[in-house]
């Protein structure tokens, strides 16, 4: 839970503090579609060093973005050797870049297992759990990959029969454009990501609910409730920091108690669970009556119209940046028809 930040919002003063909400929203959804129009590799590390200098101009950590992509890690190397392992040579690369001779053994099946075991027994012990976890996958690979105990001279087929099998021996092959296609998918996937928790990190929750509202009052034409809908999307974002903070709580002061989440059986860990679940959804619960309250004496009703304090207004950095990004699709475009 602490690999979370989506939702919260860092206070600053930058340019992009001072967009529009609806200008934020509106291109947000543009950068994601124009994400998926890119179609080269090249084109995509180029959107990747751009996305980067926005940042980078923010003056918001990278390691804020970095720490989000934590949450989708496992997504993003199973994409990756999905794309490696079945993705074949072309016609005009129909040759694997490297082929890796893989064994699997009694041997290799021991030391695998002895390496999920050592990182369950120390990952409690070490600050840094991805790159441990990183570790551990490398090492995997390179046990099936280079056999320690092929140049020994050690037979040990008796104890087990079923390395003179095929299965037991095979390659894999990796193409050049496997490599492009996992590069590709990776950067997409992580760009996508990135610009969406670039936008809950510098709009607060309010801001975002009447961006939403003006973009989606077209639908009021066809009795949709926008404002309603609009307010159910802000008070989520709204509280997923707040109930991520709770939890934590809870678990510090279960841990306390004696209860570790990280070890035990399969029946501990679902009582574990429990433990965690049941207050979670008291705390909810009540956070969900003080603030009906709270918006009751506010004068608050439900598909009424509303009022606000500030109105919003474009400005003349809402048009720069939409001007921008409309030149970012007449370049992808361009790229595409082969233009240049």
């Amino acid at each position: 839970m602490n690999n979370i930040t989506f939702g919260q919002y860092i206070p600053g003063k930058s340019w992009i503090y001072k967009l529009d909400p609806r200008t934020k929203i509106f291109l947000t959804i543009l950068l994601i579609v124009l994400v998926f129009l890119i179609q080269d590799l090249l084109t995509m590390v180029i959107a990747l060093g751009v996305f980067i200098l926005i940042v980078i101009s923010t003056r918001i950590s990278i390691f804020k973005i970095i720490k989000s992509l934590r949450a989708i890690l496992f997504l993003l190397m199973f994409t990756v050797l999905l794309q490696l392992i079945y993705t074949k040579g072309t016609v005009e690369s129909p040759n694997p870049v490297y082929t890796f001779n893989m064994q699997f053994g009694l041997w290799q099946l021991l030391i695998i297992i002895g390496l999920l075991v050592l990182y369950f027994v120390i990952k409690k012990y070490i600050p840094f759990k991805t790159i441990l976890f990183l570790l551990i996958i490398a090492l995997g690979f390179i046990v099936l990959w280079k056999n320690p105990f092929v140049d020994t001279g050690f037979k040990y087929a008796w104890v087990w029969p079923f390395d003179n099998m095929k299965w037991t021996n095979f390659d894999f092959e990796i193409y050049q454009a496997g490599l492009n296609k996992s590069g590709f998918i990776f950067l997409r996937i992580v760009l996508m990501v990135s610009i969406t928790q670039l936008l809950t990190l510098t709009t607060m929750s309010m801001d975002i609910n009447q961006g939403l509202e003006w973009l989606l009052s077209p639908l009021k034409l066809f009795k949709i409730p926008v404002g309603i809908f609009a307010m159910l999307v802000s008070l989520t974002l709204r509280f997923i920091p707040t109930l991520l903070g709770e939890s934590r709580k809870i678990m510090a002061a279960q841990a306390s108690r004696g209860v570790d989440f990280n070890e035990g059986s399969l029946k501990d860990k679902a009582n574990q669970i429990i433990a965690l679940l049941v207050p979670m959804f008291v705390i909810s619960f009540k956070r969900a009556d003080e603030l009906s309250n709270a918006m009751e004496a506010r004068g608050y009703v439900i598909g009424a119209p509303r009022t606000k304090i500030d109105d919003l207004k474009f400005r003349f950095i809402d048009f720069f940046c939409l001007f921008v990004v409309i030149g970012m699709y007449v370049a992808v475009i361009l790229h595409m028809v082969g233009v240049y």
